[in-house]
């Protein structure tokens, strides 16, 4: 049974697993509004170090670290979903509350669940297979009852473009993980849509606008988000109503990011499901009235949750590691970055970069989006993510 809190910011605490830039971004709104956060990580040197209540370096997959170390809290969160999902179980039933519940967090946690979940709720998404492991997925395409190309997807533990391939050959196989994993058709993607929905304790349920994700080739990961998303009045209306669907379907509460595919025909598919802060909401800091990182914590804090507002176009562009420098961060081109008007650089204090490694982000506001991406290529061009030792 969960009990409501009436919330004072004098005596409201919340434990956060996992101390990455998310959680670094979560604390500049707790900040701002005086809640406390306390911060879990197996970092001593985690971004979000800084700006916590306090900080405990400590495993958050480990059942009882985690249950020590929130057991006192008001509200639980997570920035990251490799957390002890039994730890939040039973912190449910001390009676505080977690934002994704565990129960939530057990089929997001694994694709293969995903899918199933989507599937048993008619939910449109790309037809998918689960193998238990990889030599089985081979014993099937020897069989004739698999056929190439495919999407091979890990099933759990995947991030930022890590655990995704499209297999094309045979060949293609030799360096994939040999554990659990999801096999989907190759669609033909136009766009990639992401929608951000928080709901409440109260069952409220609010989106923020589509956004359009532009990936980089190489690394598989989000390169550009741009708000709003470059679509038609009815599929962005279609997309929402999908986010939210999928919300209330999941009876989830905290925050939501809906990851869609809109194909050849206009058909909106699902495609994955992130039940924390998203890379694709970094930009709602500065293009909405109200943030991704606000709304879960009127969520957690049980405050009401505020309608959302577009003020302006945007594009927030991700600032990752050079390919070629691995080490002690150092930027180059920084000064000069900083003169293109209406650009807000936010950096996420990692002080080691590896190649392609998220080390902050840009937002780009303006009054068209093709201006706002000509300054977010701009900055990219100039501010480069290098090491002091090469």
């Amino acid at each position: 049974m969960i009990v409501q809190h009436s919330f004072d910011n004098q005596d409201f605490s919340i434990a956060m697993l996992g101390g990455g830039q998310l959680g670094k971004m979560l604390l500049a709104e707790a900040g701002r509004l005086d809640i406390k956060i306390n911060v879990l990580d197996p970092n001593s040197e985690a971004p979000a170090k800084k700006g916590a209540n306090f900080f405990k370096k400590g495993d958050f997959k480990d059942y009882d670290t985690v249950i020590k170390f929130a057991s006192n809290a008001d509200a639980v969160v997570i920035e990251i979903e490799s957390v002890n999902v039994e730890a939040l179980e039973e912190l449910e039933n001390r009676g505080i509350p977690c934002f994704p519940p565990s129960r939530i967090l057990r089929i997001i946690q694994n694709k293969g669940r995903q899918k199933d979940f989507f599937r048993d709720h008619e939910i449109p998404t790309s037809d998918y297979k689960k193998y238990k492991n990889l030599e089985s997925l081979k014993v099937d395409i020897s069989k004739g009852k698999r056929s190439l190309p495919f999407v091979w997807k890990i099933a759990e533990g995947g991030y930022d473009g890590f655990g995704v391939k499209i297999v094309k050959n045979l060949k293609d196989l030799d360096n994939l993980a040999k554990g659990e994993c999801i096999v989907e058709s190759l669609e033909i993607i136009k766009k990639e849509i992401g929608v951000i929905v928080a709901r409440d304790l109260n069952e409220e349920i609010i989106a923020f606008p589509p956004v359009q994700m532009e990936f980089h080739d190489d690394a598989n990961q989000v390169e550009f988000v741009t708000c709003p998303a470059e679509i038609s009045k009815n599929l962005s209306q279609k997309c929402t109503e999908m986010a939210l669907s999928v919300g209330q379907s999941l009876k989830t509460n905290g925050l939501l990011a809906v990851e869609l595919f809109i194909l050849e025909d206009d058909k909106i598919v699902v495609n994955e499901l992130a039940p924390r802060p998203h890379n694709s909401g970094h930009l709602t800091i500065e293009s909405c009235n109200v943030s991704q990182f606000e709304q879960l914590l009127r969520c957690a804090c049980q405050l009401p949750l505020s309608q959302v507002k577009l003020n302006s176009a945007s594009v927030m562009a991700n600032i990752v590691g050079e390919p070629g420098f691995e080490g002690l961060v150092k930027y180059v081109g920084l000064n000069d970055a900083l003169k293109i008007d209406y650009a807000k650089l936010h950096l996420y204090g990692k002080t080691q970069t590896r190649p392609h490694r998220k080390m902050g982000h840009v937002t780009i506001i303006s009054d068209s989006i093709e201006d706002a991406r000509k300054k977010a290529k701009e900055f990219k061009s100039i501010l480069l993510v290098q090491s002091k030792n090469l």
